[in-house]
């Protein structure tokens, strides 16, 4: 049974910090690369970063670019996305889940569909 559990979210002002963390269970978690989503009121959820099996290879949608940052622990099946310069437009609940990895060893934000969404966490921005 594949478990993916975010955490970490929570009410923030502009300009402010927080870190995720996405903790796995039930799978072979570093054979796969990991991203994180966000799904904002009234808008497609939307894909915002990965990271490679290894922690080799990351990938970023343009907004997030120089403010966030991936990682993982594999020993502890864990993903992390720390936000840093938090914006309002990054409100949202944030998920994680698998993606794709390339022949080329990157990742896409693509998920993979045999996983399940978690909860997800809120993440709020506002002063």
């Amino acid at each position: 049974q594949l478990q993916l559990v975010e955490s970490g979210g929570g009410l923030v002002q502009p300009g402010g910090s927080l870190r995720l963390s996405c903790a796995a269970s039930g799978f072979t978690f570093d054979y796969y690369s990991i991203g994180w989503f966000r799904q904002a009121p009234g808008k497609e959820r939307e894909g915002v970063s990965c990271i490679t099996s290894s922690g080799g290879s990351t990938n970023y949608t343009d907004s997030v670019k120089g403010r966030f940052t991936i990682s993982r622990d594999n020993a502890k099946n864990t993903v992390y996305l720390q936000m840093n310069t938090l914006k309002p437009e990054d409100t949202a609940v944030y998920y994680c889940a698998p993606t794709l990895t390339t022949v080329q060893a990157t990742c896409v934000l693509v998920v993979l569909d045999f996983a399940s969404w978690g909860q997800g966490t809120q993440v709020t921005v506002s002063s």
